[in-house]
């Protein structure tokens, strides 16, 4: 078994700097923790949304995380606040289920924070930075084929499909034919042999942003399923929610927020479509109500002290007592993609 790394334990990363949770003002002004309710938070991760929902209302707090390590962690924070915490190692998309097994038939408040961790990315050990030697691994919880299998295994043009389409990578096709030559050489298992393989193709970067980012995105997206979890997640949200309970989602990725934003534009639609070419469709009750007008974005006091609150976008949107709808993922901008284990339907 790796080492447990303390430092994330304690919520620093590995310069010592507190991991800030992003948003945490705006997420707790739209989720408004009461007296007496119970939430979910889907990404515990360091802990930081759970502690500041506690402690901002005599409130029980169910969460959830698909790393065992940061389970591990929040242990001591279950004992802090004596029964009204339970942490469950589980992916948020399986929400329902985890409320099931609680005999909790609903809930007041649901939060997910989309991504990896700030801690995930600052430990070289768990293969998702770039900068920093380690195994080309990426996966959240541990289960799966890793980033070295898919680009072990997958054919020039799938690995170029997820280039382009999670990464968003304008020469995925290139990198793709350079991944599969220099894998015929060597097999491709650490992380800065795959970060040269890219930086070859595409040459060193003088803007800050490292040739490798859209890649290892990409990997990173594809190896943990991170869009099916999100939109499975949002059904089961709005199967569990009570009337007037809150969805608040925050995203650091435009692939991300345009899920949401469009699960939210549907199901929070009154009017009926339709031009005078083509009659209206009847539309079923909404499910949500907008909390906000469009995207919350941080302020810029939070965007100067943490940079990786930057790229951060809030959703938040509050239950209707209308019957869930379910439906699927792939509708609302999940891509299909040459790697099992992406499925559409809701939980």
């Amino acid at each position: 078994m790796a080492r447990r790394d303390r430092r994330s334990e304690r919520g620093v990363d590995e310069d010592g700097r507190p991991h800030n949770p992003v948003m945490l003002t705006e997420v707790l002004e739209a989720l408004a923790p009461a007296d007496g309710e119970i939430y979910f938070d889907g990404t515990f991760g360091a802990g930081g949304y759970t502690r500041a929902i506690l402690e901002a209302a005599d409130c029980r707090v169910i969460a959830t995380d698909r790393d065992p390590t940061a389970i591990a962690a929040g242990y001591d924070m279950v004992a802090a606040f004596k029964g009204r915490l339970t942490l469950v190692e589980d992916r948020f998309s399986n929400l329902a289920h985890v409320l099931d097994q609680l005999g909790i038939p609903e809930v007041d408040g649901v939060v997910l924070d989309v991504g990896v961790s700030s801690m995930q990315l600052d430990q070289a050990p768990r293969g998702f930075s770039f900068r920093k030697d380690g195994p080309l691994d990426m996966r959240m919880g541990g289960e799966g084929p890793s980033a070295a299998d898919l680009v072990a295994d997958l054919g020039e043009k799938e690995l170029a499909a997820i280039l382009r389409t999670l990464g968003e990578e304008r020469r995925a096709g290139a990198i793709s034919r350079a991944i599969c030559a220099a894998r015929e050489a060597e097999p491709i298992v650490t992380t800065l042999r795959l970060a040269d393989i890219v930086e070859s193709v595409l040459g060193k970067s003088y803007d800050g942003v490292h040739a490798a980012t859209r890649t290892f995105q990409a990997l990173r997206i594809a190896v943990n399923d991170e869009l099916g979890e999100l939109g499975r997640a949002l059904f089961a949200a709005e199967s569990r929610l009570k009337p007037s309970g809150r969805l608040v989602v925050v995203s650091f990725h435009s692939l991300e927020d345009r899920i949401v934003k469009t699960f939210l534009a549907d199901r929070t639609r009154t009017l009926p479509g339709g031009s005078r070419h083509m009659p209206a469709a009847a539309v079923p009750p909404a499910t949500f109500t907008a909390l906000s007008r469009g995207v919350v974005k941080p302020g810029a006091d939070e965007t100067s002290s943490n940079p990786r609150a930057r790229s951060a976008r809030l959703r938040a949107a509050a239950r209707t007592e209308a019957p869930a709808r379910g439906g699927d993922a792939f509708a609302f901008g999940v891509p299909r993609l040459p790697v099992g284990g992406h499925e559409g339907g809701a939980s």
